[in-house]
């Protein structure tokens, strides 16, 4: 058992000792003190030599240049030389948009001046490049838009054509005589909304119906009346370079008092409406007013003795006007002729005088004018220029058309 006064003591070390085994170790194994102090020797050799040779700053620019043709030196010569061709080719490409776009305005201007138009046409030239064509004296395709164009009455038509294989007349690049198109097609739009504004005077609108067939509704106006049109029309080509309307269905009414049909057919004319003969059996003035003619009762077909009976006995009166046969008897009555014979009853049964007397001018032919929307295409000066198909869409009335031997301008 240790005492508690036991001090435990440690042999005595050297610290020479202890420095010199370090660098013993450091001689048999190159560690990181052996660089470190090897470093330091070859900083101390590099600063003697740098105070042996003379000073001289720095020359930063030529280290710059060095520097930046070392960067561009070390690309290859093909790819310098892609490069250089594809800036070139922006140039050249600029260059025949450029001169495409100069043609393009040109031509437009020509066209407005030589075919009268309000305003000038839109011209698309087709191909790349532009200036290579223009050197042959040829061009791919040329697309033409007029957007107003006369036709007839109708006054307002777009017109579309592309030409192909267009043969140039020039002097040189700068200089276009003319040109020979021996391809051409395109397409003529009778638009329904231009057509509705073009005939706003009737205030009549146009709509399609089916492939051939268009609807007009509206009012027109008749000696201070405004009446309801309806009509239909046909659509026809008319020869190689026209396209007709047959107006058929044409219908004037006159609120609900009465219909009027143009022609000179028993279904034709002036006659009642269902709803007005209905009204007579309610109507006991206008329907003795009616049945006390006697060429009218002959052509209602009511024997004379039942006529008596209902103009003494307005409960017999009603029984009679009421009937099936006496309402479809009524309806087949022209007014036009009863108005010539007794215009003082039609005044009786709610007809204007002056209404009666313009009737009878609104012929099928006057009116079949005023909803016509057939036209015809101009004579070419020179080549053919024909429709080949009509048909009715959506938005109006589109005529496909085709030309060939076309010259614009002076012919070769």
């Amino acid at each position: 058992m240790r005492s508690p006064h036991h001090i435990t003591t440690h042999p005595y070390t050297n610290p020479y000792e202890e420095l010199g085994r370090l660098d013993d170790v450091g001689r048999l194994d190159d560690g990181p003190l052996e660089e470190f102090f090897h470093e330091d020797r070859q900083d101390e050799r590099e600063e003697a030599e740098a105070q042996d040779d003379p000073w001289a700053p720095p020359n930063h620019r030529r280290n710059g240049r060095r520097r930046r043709r070392g960067r561009f030196a070390g690309l290859p010569l093909a790819l310098k030389a892609v490069v250089g061709l594809v800036v070139l080719a922006a140039f050249l490409a600029l260059a025949d948009r450029w001169a495409l776009l100069y043609a393009e305005r040109r031509a437009a201007d020509t066209l407005k001046d030589r075919l009268n138009l309000a305003a000038a046409p839109e011209v698309e030239i087709g191909g790349f490049p532009f200036l290579t064509q223009l050197a042959d004296e040829r061009l791919d395709s040329v697309k033409v838009t007029v957007p107003d164009v006369a036709a007839d009455r109708v006054s307002l038509a777009q017109v579309t054509a592309t030409a192909r294989g267009v043969r140039l007349d020039t002097d040189g690049p700068g200089s276009v005589r003319g040109a020979d198109v021996p391809e051409l097609e395109g397409d003529v739009l009778l638009s329904f909304a231009d057509l509705n504004r073009e005939l706003g005077a009737s205030q009549v609108t146009f709509t399609g119906e089916g492939r051939d067939r268009v609807l007009a509704r509206g009012t027109l106006p008749v000696a201070g009346h405004d009446l309801r049109v309806r009509a239909e029309a046909r659509i026809l080509r008319d020869g190689d370079r026209g396209i007709a309307t047959h107006i058929g269905g044409m219908r004037l009414e006159i609120g609900d008092l009465a219909t009027y049909r143009p022609g000179v057919r028993a279904s034709e004319g002036l006659h009642l409406s269902r709803q007005s003969v209905t009204r007579l059996a309610h109507e006991t003035r206008k329907a003795k007013a009616l049945l006390s003619i006697p060429s009218v009762v002959r052509r209602l077909g009511v024997p004379d003795s039942v006529v008596r009976e209902a103009l003494r006995n307005e409960s017999k009166l009603s029984e009679l006007t009421g009937t099936p046969r006496f309402a479809h008897r009524a309806m087949q009555l022209n007014l036009v002729d009863l108005a010539l014979e007794h215009p003082a009853l039609l005044k009786r049964l709610g007809f204007d005088p002056a209404l009666l007397d313009a009737l009878p001018r609104l012929t099928r032919p006057v009116l079949a004018d005023q909803l016509s929307l057939g036209f015809r295409l101009p004579e070419p000066p020179s080549g053919q220029l024909r429709l080949r198909d009509v048909r009715v869409e959506e938005d109006g009335i589109r005529v496909r058309l085709e030309g060939a031997g076309l010259t614009v301008g002076r012919s070769r």
